[in-house]
């Protein structure tokens, strides 16, 4: 939920993906990326981004970056996972007027940000299915939809768990249909029902808030989980992240270059 460059910039690279063409045809299921746990990663979502980190996955705004950033990032050998926010709507963002204020919610604590009534898939599905044409006409390998447990926050909305998974499914099926692997972020009570749709999990904090082994069924099945703290020191969750299998690190709320890995 942490998403702050300028909107001049968000709307150049969107005219960068419009005039790229179509981009590559959706991959067959069987050729979709699968990210398999222990994977190390590197997440930023601010700053200049540095792609040299020596890691086989990374993961950056997708409105943020060219395809050409996807393209050097393939060439040094890393997988892409695009950043979205697909639960919240964000006033920076090229598509911010688009989205009727009727389905706008309360702010989900991040300036600029309102969650969104996700139930209203009639409006949402053509604006999300939008942006993951753009992920996929930049090359990326699979996305990470942000801001995926509405129904746990006070959004303005009397939204349910049902209308939680029916949305999460909903922005899986379109991340498949265009080829690209798809993360559940946090969400952890959903795991259950969701881990046969989504590819691999996004999770932050669960060790802060003793929730990592809810987490282990995505492993077990042989999906990542990708991890992070930030205000615990690495000995404090790494012993148990390893032997759990994730792919966990400690970064700062501001999501920048600096990592430190297990």
């Amino acid at each position: 939920m942490r998403r702050l460059l300028p909107l001049l910039a968000g709307l150049l690279l969107l005219a960068t993906a419009c005039t790229a063409g179509p981009g590559p045809d959706p991959k067959p299921a069987e050729e979709r990326w699968r990210p398999a746990p222990g994977l190390a990663w590197q997440w930023q979502l601010s700053g200049r981004l540095d792609p040299t980190v020596d890691v086989p996955v990374y993961d950056i705004d997708g409105f943020d970056h060219p395809a050409s950033t996807v393209t050097d990032l393939h060439r040094r050998g890393r997988k892409v996972i695009c950043y979205l926010s697909t639960g919240a709507w964000e006033d920076f963002r090229p598509d911010a007027d688009r989205f009727p204020k009727s389905v706008l919610g309360k702010g989900n604590g991040w300036e600029g940000e309102r969650w969104l009534d996700i139930r209203r898939t009639d409006v949402l599905e053509p604006l999300m299915a939008e942006r993951l044409d753009m992920c996929r006409a930049k090359g990326f390998d699979a996305v990470e939809p942000d801001n995926m447990d509405g129904y746990r926050n006070r959004t303005g909305f009397p939204l349910t768990a049902a209308d939680q998974l029916r949305y999460n499914r909903l922005i899986a099926r379109l991340a498949h249909e265009r080829g690209l692997a798809v993360g559940l972020k946090n969400d952890l009570d959903q795991i259950p029902e969701l881990l046969a749709d989504f590819d691999f999990a996004v999770n932050e904090q669960c060790a802060e808030y003793d929730e990592c082994d809810r987490l282990v069924p995505f492993v077990a099945a042989g999906k990542a989980v990708f991890h992070v703290e930030y205000e615990l020191d690495t000995a404090e969750f790494c012993p148990q992240a390893r032997k759990l299998g994730l792919s966990s690190m400690l970064k700062r709320y501001e999501l920048g270059v600096w990592r430190r890995a297990c």
